[in-house]
């Protein structure tokens, strides 16, 4: 008797971490062997983005909005208690994302308008799924995630309004933008869940909050943003960055005991985060033109949501898979390494500028055997009916 695939019967299609966790990982993998290629010389592609903007959109469009749209369509069923996610939601959602990877290296075959289209559909798919369960379940953290998709879709409208040639110099700016979108939703998810996680790990210990500190700390790096979006006077943005790198690094230090140190499920997060402390001090460095604003664009970037992400998907799919937050041996090293590529990336370079060429090779090493591991690992766990 024939057999034929179906995707009603693959795990994969279970839930939303274990397709678009996995994408994500293919995606920080397959986008920087390319970027690296591309740089080296070694495959001259023809891409729909010009520049460099295409390892910044794909890092954005391909990792990021996958981590969050594996993120989203999970814990809508976990606000629901049941599964409203539903397989065919997925397939669609899956396909739109890898179409959107594939279609601008079809330039010249495709009209640009078609490559825009087809790019652009993931996000509001995403959040027209998102919505409907959210006014169905009456859950204002669904519709909330509304307003992030929403800077998303602006953000990758502007960045296309520019490679359609109908507005000039609009693409940084939606770059720009998208990046704000994410390290806001970072910063405000952190406050809700580093307390929560840690006095789960320890028992025993009850984690302070301080909602005005929450507050000021966000509201600072809101303010920091939107000025370095709005291209505001360096030393309003200076004050505004030295603000919220206190501020943060405040709130940091007050979730952080000596134990965390010993437990990698929560010193993943809690260096993630410190990445994006980093980025606010460099910002201001940078400001004051002591070192290139690269290195705090990298800090966010690679750091907070690179590092970040990693130790979200780490826990989450364990979590909703039912297996202990143990971590494996591969995963352990995965963890050490995406730090050290954001350490040769952004804070090496600071002091070895001659070496900056061999240290980028480096970190992208780095990140790729970091990814590789992480892949190795949690494979298995995506595809496992074990759950």
């Amino acid at each position: 008797m024939k057999s034929h695939f179906s995707y009603a019967e693959c795990t994969l299609f279970e839930s939303g971490f274990r397709l678009f966790f996995l994408l994500a990982v293919f995606s920080a993998l397959g986008s920087f062997i390319l970027w690296q290629t591309i740089e080296d010389g070694v495959l001259l592609p023809d891409s729909y983005f010009g520049g460099g903007y295409w390892h910044a959109h794909e890092m954005l469009f391909g990792y990021g909005v996958a981590v969050i749209a594996g993120f989203l369509l999970t814990a809508v069923n976990n606000w629901a208690g049941r599964a409203v996610v539903q397989k065919r939601h997925l397939v669609v959602l899956g396909l739109l994302w890898l179409y959107g990877r594939l279609v601008p290296f079809y330039a010249g075959s495709l009209p640009d308008e078609l490559i825009a289209a087809i790019d652009m559909a993931f996000v509001p798919a995403l959040a027209i799924v998102i919505g409907r369960l959210g006014f169905q379940l009456k859950s204002f953290r669904a519709l909330a995630f509304m307003v992030l998709l929403g800077l998303l879709t602006i953000g990758n409208a502007l960045i296309h309004a520019e490679m359609l040639g109908i507005y000039q110099a609009t693409a940084p700016l939606g770059i720009q933008l998208v990046l704000m979108a994410i390290y806001l939703l970072l910063l405000i998810m952190a406050g809700r869940i580093f307390p929560v996680y840690a006095e789960r790990a320890m028992t025993g210990i009850r984690i302070p909050r301080y909602r005005q500190l929450d507050y000021i700390a966000v509201g600072s790096a809101s303010l920091f943003f939107i000025a370095d979006l709005l291209q505001m006077t360096s030393s309003v943005s200076a004050v505004f960055a030295l603000i919220a790198a206190v501020t943060n690094g405040w709130r940091l230090v007050n979730w952080f005991l000596f134990r965390v140190c010993f437990i990698p499920m929560l010193w993943i997060l809690y260096v993630g985060y410190a990445w994006l402390v980093v980025g606010f001090v460099l910002s201001v460095l940078s400001m004051w033109s002591w070192i290139d604003s690269s290195m705090a664009m990298h800090a966010f970037a690679l750091g907070g949501i690179g590092v970040l992400t990693m130790g979200m998907m780490a826990r989450m799919a364990l979590t909703n898979t039912g297996r202990s937050l143990q971590t494996s041996t591969p995963v352990l090293l995965a963890f050490v390494l995406i730090n050290l590529a954001v350490v040769c990336r952004v804070i090496i370079p600071i002091f070895l500028t001659l070496y900056s060429d061999e240290l980028i090779y480096l970190a992208v090493l780095a990140w790729l055997a970091a990814f590789a591991l992480f892949l190795f690992d949690y494979t298995p766990i995506f595809f496992d009916e074990y759950s």
